[in-house]
């Protein structure tokens, strides 16, 4: 009986055993697993780490020491020399110095004259904050004003309206040039529209930059009303 209950006990505790082994094979299979995949991890925080430091951070460099020689030559007034510095930088850079030598070239060119290639190089700066994403929006609108291409000149000065965060100078700073083109349009109900929301909803600008914007809504008003 004795023997009897010794092995049925052996048996119970080789099951155990035997299901124990199972479980821990288990265990050192997912470790294996495991094992892999944090070396995988590893492959993947050793590539990119291998990006950042030995091939993005030195073209970042390169990038911020070039717009930084074309910042000192504008400082120092020599402007035709910023102009060509700049556009080698947008041209040939990438990252953000690049995409600001764009928009300093752009501002260049636009002094220059050249508003078709100024519009190039804003079609291709990345608005990355609100205000100056705006300002480049407005300044694309002014390009095409003296291309006489008003009604691209509207557009991209909603487009700065829209973006400009309803900043209380630029955004009202924005809507008297669109004004402006209405005018040029002769389209005077837009203009006095446009007067009027400007009175409304900026009060406070017209009388810090002393500006008759009551004169304007009249004359607007006025040449509407002739029209009619």
């Amino acid at each position: 009986m004795a023997n009897k209950n010794e092995q049925e006990t052996r048996t119970a505790i080789d099951d155990i055993n035997d299901t124990l082994s199972g479980a821990g094979q288990k265990i050192q299979d997912n470790k294996k697993g495991i094992v892999w995949a944090s070396a995988a991890i590893a492959v993947v925080v050793i590539a990119v780490l291998g990006y950042v430091y030995g091939i993005r951070q030195p073209g970042i460099n390169a990038a911020n020491e070039a717009v930084g020689q074309a910042d000192i030559t504008i400082m120092a007034g020599n402007d035709t020399l910023a102009l060509q510095q700049y556009m080698q930088v947008a041209d040939n850079h990438g990252y953000e110095a690049g995409n600001r030598a764009k928009l300093e070239a752009a501002i260049l060119l636009y002094k220059n004259g050249d508003y078709e290639k100024a519009v190039e190089y804003l079609k291709n700066y990345d608005q990355q904050e609100s205000l100056i994403g705006a300002a480049s929006l407005s300044l694309e609108g002014d390009c095409y004003v003296n291309m006489d291409k008003l009604d691209e000149a509207l557009g991209c000065y909603d487009k700065a309206i829209s973006v400009s965060d309803d900043n209380a100078f630029y955004t009202p700073f924005f809507m008297l040039k669109k004004a402006n083109v209405y005018r040029a349009q002769k389209n005077s109900a837009k203009e006095l529209q446009t007067y009027t929301e400007i009175k409304n909803k900026y009060p406070e600008y017209a009388n810090a930059y002393r500006i008759d914007i009551d004169k304007y809504i009249e004359r607007a008003k006025a040449e509407a009303d002739a029209v009619k």
